[in-house]
Parts: C-alpha cells; structure tokens; sequence
C-alpha cells in the first residue's frame, strides 16, 4: 500500500491556497539552490540532490505530477498533488488547503529520503503543517 505525506496550509502558512504550479516553482527554486551549492563545491551536487525528472501527464493537469528517478536502482518515482479538504473550527467550516506527496509500492530507500527532505524543504517554504509518512507532524509556521 502506497504511503502519503501532507503539507496542510494553516491560517499562519505564507498562502491560503495553492496550485500545482506553485509546488512546482519551489522545486525549481530547489533545484536552483543545489545547483549553486555544487558550482561553489565545483561538484555536480544539482544532479545528485535531485535525482528526478518531472513528468506531467495529461490526465493530471493541474492535479498532479510526478517525479521519475534517473537511476532506477536508486529511485523510482514521488508523486506530488494538491487538493482541499472541509475543517470544521470553532462551529465554523472551511477549506484548508494541501499538498499531498505519495510513495508508490516500490519505493525505493532512496526515494523515501528524498521525499523527506522535499516535503521538509515544501513546509518550510509555506510554512506549512507537516504530517509525515510516519503519521508525526512537524509545524513549521509561528505558533502561540
């Protein structure tokens, strides 16, 4: 059985509501990052912090994505969507908005460090509440 991760917006996280296509501009800033950590490394660190290509298919514009490992031994794939949900808060019901990142049947170690570290880095950036593949939850966003 597949394993899901989320990254739930609250009312402190950076936006309310969110696309495909803003996931998919903070992977690139991510990639962008390590790209230039491995030119001050003179290594091609880029390469190995993002072992993937991203691959959208037709029928999931706008809903989905995933990433395809460039070495099948090491990784495999790491599906991204977004989505809504209702949560009833004080008497009162709203829709929260979040990113679920999923590990098919075969993932690979590999495949499970490295959605780790993005939904830590995709958390961050929102500020985002994080519930990991281990049902934990990590809060990245200013609580009181």
């Amino acid at each position: 059985m597949s394993k899901s991760a989320y990254i739930k917006l609250v009312e402190a996280s950076t936006v309310q509501e969110i696309t495909l296509d803003d996931v998919k501009s903070k992977l690139d800033h991510y990639i962008e990052m390590t790209k230039k950590t491995g030119q001050q490394l003179a290594w091609s660190y880029g390469d190995v912090s993002f072992p993937y290509t991203l691959i959208e298919k037709e029928e999931g514009k706008g809903r989905w994505f995933y990433l395809k490992g460039n070495d099948p031994k090491l990784y495999k794939y790491i599906m991204f969507g977004v989505g809504t949900e209702e949560i009833e808060t004080d008497g009162e019901t709203k829709q929260q908005h979040y990113i679920q990142i999923a590990l098919p049947d075969d993932s690979t170690h590999g495949d499970v460090g490295k959605a780790n570290e993005f939904c830590k880095f995709l958390a961050k950036e929102f500020k985002g509440e994080l519930h990991l593949f281990n049902q934990r939850i990590m809060y990245f966003y200013p609580r009181k």
